[in-house]
């Protein structure tokens, strides 16, 4: 090749385009993360500054879920409609917004209206992620692809943690915001200047799959009726609320003031038992799928046996970790970040169970379940430890039992769905 000359993309290595494609969107999950779960190591600077009740901190961090569930209604049509790079891309500008009023928020309402812009503008991107590599990854490869991307979100959930307690340490908490709200500016230009939805050598991958009697793209209410008519769909849905509704009652809010009020741990304490269930979460999501094929043969079977295993470990916040020793609570934490990297399979569970025409709608449909689980836990157990007077042990194990005895009833549920072999 002459000296000058560059390779266009079709001419690049088609893995090599996959992966630089997964690195750039990886790069924006992993600021998704950070928002969901940065409230844990900063409620109490929060409460100081703002003044705020258990009972309003449970609804500032619910809010952002509630915004991010409903959006995913309108989102599904869009992503298949318009793709999701320039979906992701729009909405990323949002984030931008959000995160800079954050910083200068000096009131609950300011506060608020700011989670709510970071709530639209990241509801996108992990479903969008999703159906973008629908067309670049095939069925089998799904399920190790979407594990490690979430894997890598969990970046995002690390600093979030003792990081971010460390970073508020040095610069406060809205310098802190203040400089992730720039650094998701330079995000979203590099997602729209690199990620294509589809590979380059052809326009489009909406062609209908083996087994696919559905027009190339259906309506929007064609589609939602597909979804449902499946009644695994609806079970799947219960597990996924609650799932995410217990991981994030521990990592995204309540776990913070559990660790000090109850255990005295300091900030950096807290951060850093919290940032040993992201390191689980992450060591988990790598490995879950690989354990679904060659341990359980099916994403439906490691989905229940990884949320068992998270069932009897979220038992632990209703008494018996109280008096857990340090070492030990660093393996607890680290346990319950490697069960709930289980809750991943509902994803490939999804890709397997719709054809690719509408699976941007149906992931949108199923994550609206799981945001709505993270927002109204974080929101009710806020008004049980309110309702209870405050930050006290037994507050807390009362408002914990509300998520576990969801799951409970979940996972028995979930027992009569469909299997969804894994190969």
């Amino acid at each position: 090749m002459a000296k000058g000359t560059q390779l266009s993309s079709s001419e690049i290595n088609p893995g090599t385009l996959r992966w630089r494609l997964f690195f750039t969107l990886a790069l924006m999950y992993i600021l998704v993360y950070f928002y969901r779960v940065s409230l844990a190591v900063v409620a109490g600077d929060l409460s100081r500054d703002l003044s705020l009740s258990p009972e309003q901190l449970g609804t500032l961090a619910g809010i952002l879920f509630y915004v991010y569930a409903v959006a995913q209604i309108p989102l599904g049509p869009l992503i298949d409609r318009f793709g999701g790079r320039l979906v992701i891309s729009c909405c990323g500008l949002l984030t931008v917004c959000g995160g800079f009023l954050f910083a200068q928020a000096r009131t609950l309402e300011m506060a608020m209206a700011a989670r709510v812009l970071i709530g639209i503008g990241t509801a996108a991107v992990l479903m969008a992620t999703f159906a973008i590599f629908s067309h670049w990854y095939d069925k089998q490869e799904f399920g190790r692809i979407s594990g490690l991307m979430v894997a890598a979100g969990n970046l995002g959930n690390l600093a979030g943690t003792a990081p971010l307690a460390l970073l508020v340490g040095f610069s406060g908490w809205r310098g802190a915001f203040l400089g992730i709200a720039v650094l998701q500016l330079l995000v979203t230009l590099l997602v729209f200047l690199k990620v294509r939805d589809t590979p380059p050598d052809r326009a489009s991958d909406l062609t209908p799959e083996v087994g696919e009697n559905l027009p190339v793209r259906p309506g929007m209410f064609d589609a939602w009726k597909i979804i449902a008519r499946d009644r695994s769909f609806w079970l799947l849905a219960a597990v996924s609320f609650c799932w995410y509704g217990n991981y994030l009652a521990v990592q995204g809010l309540w776990g913070g003031p559990y660790l000090t009020e109850v255990l005295g741990l300091t900030r950096e304490g807290a951060g850093a038992m919290l940032m040993w269930t992201s390191v689980g979460f992450i060591a988990g999501s790598v490995l879950m799928d690989k354990a679904a094929r060659l341990l359980f043969h099916s994403y439906k079977w490691a989905l229940i046996a990884g949320q068992c295993c998270l069932l009897v470990l979220m038992t632990g916040f209703l008494g018996w970790l109280d008096g857990l020793s340090r070492p030990l609570l660093g393996i607890y934490f680290f346990a319950v970040g490697c069960a709930v990297s289980s809750g991943i399979m509902i994803y490939p569970i999804i890709r397997a169970s719709f054809p690719v025409s509408i699976v941007g709608t149906a992931l949108t449909s199923l994550n609206f379940f799981v945001l709505m689980g993270a927002a109204m836990a974080q929101q009710v157990m806020g008004l049980v430890v309110e309702r209870m007077g405050g930050y006290s042990p037994q507050a807390f194990h009362v408002a914990f039992a509300v998520p576990v005895a969801g799951l409970l009833a979940a996972i028995l549920l979930y027992l009569f769905a469909r299997n969804c072999p894994a190969g």
